[in-house]
């Protein structure tokens, strides 16, 4: 690695939103080059994904988003970074599964205990989940019967649990994903069933790749930056990091040090303020995963941004900086947008607002209106 490079908050998050597809939206045939460049899409709120492809995504309206999901298997939803639901690309999902395998939270004494199985009853319940899975979607009582017959019927509460601890490790090792829900309940696909191909790469390979991803998408970062965004202790991200450490270059960001990609360090210096305003929705993973949070938000406002029990609110983002919050809501054929600003906003941000509003009014297929609060 090279001497320290210098760079500003102001270069880094011009740098930021330009990867993460916040300065121009692209056309809708690039949507999975958009959820394969932000290393996925927060999927725990199924509209809070359609909304972060809306921020990004030119022309497509929710229905093309399930359509990706469940007619083109172009896109899948499973769990995936921090044991949460994301969109994936079909292509990518086989690398995310490769670094997932890595994960060993599962086979701990805490966890073990927790769920009231042994190391071995875990693995042949694992084990029962796929071989019982296929192209065929299963609700999740139909797959908890199915695993019931094969190991017993003890594990059969633990499947239907809302927590989802069968399911989690399932879906790290490959053997689940979401499938079409089926009215009112979710249902489970096989992945190498369910879609075309399915070629996985090495660990090492899979994780040279996601850093890369990564730090493009949300660098520069710090080893506890990535362990927060994967789900990991800091020691094995600082490992992973150190494995690639022949491509990365250590920078200093107005005295924040972390790393970034060698290759993207000209251009992070060369990168100009200048982004338009945006509404982003609620867990978008701009918001999600920047890091240091002082980069993002004043700390005064900090807690109407990231609120208790994990829930990301939606922001109005100017230049990469949280300026308010907001939300909206359907009612007698209208979507009703309320802002609530942390500061005093110029004319030109009630305009752009105003803009954003049009264009989410046009997705959700409802004029929109805005008004502000607070």
């Amino acid at each position: 690695m090279s001497r320290m490079e210098r760079l500003t908050w102001e270069q880094v998050r011009a740098w930021r939103l330009d990867h993460q597809h916040l300065v121009e939206r692209v056309p809708a045939e690039e949507l999975l080059t958009v959820v394969a460049e932000v290393c996925g899409l927060h999927a725990q709120v199924p509209s809070s994904a359609e909304l972060q492809v809306w921020a990004r995504v030119d022309g497509m309206r929710p229905e093309d988003v399930r359509d990706a999901l469940w007619e083109h298997r172009s896109l899948v939803r499973t769990w995936c970074m921090r044991g949460t639901l994301h969109l994936l690309t079909a292509a990518d999902l086989p690398l995310y599964v490769a670094a997932l395998r890595t994960h060993d939270r599962w086979w701990k004494g805490a966890w073990l205990r927790m769920i009231g199985f042994s190391a071995d009853e875990l693995r042949a319940i694992l084990d029962a989940i796929r071989a019982a899975l296929g192209a065929t979607p299963l609700t999740r009582e139909q797959l908890a019967d199915k695993v019931a017959e094969r190991v017993g019927p003890g594990a059969r509460e633990r499947m239907l649990s809302g927590w989802a601890e069968m399911l989690k490790p399932a879906a790290f090792q490959g053997s689940l994903i979401s499938g079409p829900p089926q009215g009112q309940s979710v249902t489970f696909v096989r992945p190498d069933r369910w879609l075309a191909q399915w070629v996985e790469p090495g660990s090492e390979d899979a994780w040279r790749e996601i850093v890369r991803r990564y730090l493009r998408a949300y660098g520069p970062s710090a080893r506890e930056e990535l362990a927060r965004w994967w789900g990991m202790q800091p020691a094995p991200a600082g490992r992973i990091l150190k494995a690639s450490a022949d491509e990365l270059a250590e920078v200093d960001v107005d005295g924040y040090r972390g790393w970034a990609l060698a290759e993207d360090v000209a251009g992070m210096r060369a990168a100009v303020a200048g982004a338009p305003l945006r509404l982003l929705p609620g867990f978008d993973v701009y918001v999600a995963g920047t890091r240091p949070r002082a980069s993002l938000v004043d700390q005064r406002f900090e807690d109407r941004v990231f609120r208790k029990a994990g829930w990301v609110s939606p922001v109005v983002l100017a230049d990469g900086i949280a300026v308010g919050v907001w939300g909206h809501e359907r009612t007698g054929g209208r979507v009703e947008i309320t802002v609530e600003p942390f500061r005093k906003l110029a004319a030109v941000e009630r305009r752009q607002i105003g803009e954003e509003a049009e264009r989410l009014g046009r997705f959700l297929g409802a004029p929109a209106t805005v008004s502000y609060s607070g």
